[in-house]
């Protein structure tokens, strides 16, 4: 049993569990694309945990797929599509970084694309 999402127009529509074989013969005209659900950021976990896999030939597609992400066929990646213009993905892990790092202090903030800055969140 694996993990598939449709894509259509390079948008995730939706995800299903399913055998390779099902897919194949119920979806023969449509896309769909095997996903790994513990793949995060281009790494395999073992599964409910943060503990990377052994074998790291489980990670497909750098995320996993969800509803509304993005399938880049170039980069053979699922990813968010961007939060905000300023932002820019990461080749590696397909996540979307912000040109200044959020603080790391232990406060809330809140991304401001017009100052391209963290807010504070009191």
């Amino acid at each position: 049993m694996g993990h598939f999402a449709k894509v259509e127009n390079n948008i995730v529509l939706t995800v299903i569990a399913a055998e390779q074989n099902f897919i194949d013969n119920a979806y023969p005209n449509e896309n769909w694309i095997k996903t790994s659900y513990n793949t995060r950021r281009g790494v395999h976990y073992q599964p409910n945990s943060n503990i990377p896999s052994e074998d790291q030939s489980k990670a497909l597609r750098k995320n996993y797929a969800g509803i509304g992400c993005v399938y880049d066929p170039e980069r053979d990646a699922f990813y968010q599509e961007q939060p905000f213009s300023s932002w820019t993905l990461n080749e590696d892990t397909c996540q979307w970084e912000p040109p200044v790092a959020c603080p790391d202090d232990g406060n809330k903030y809140i991304w401001n694309e017009d100052t391209t800055s963290w807010t504070e969140i009191t």
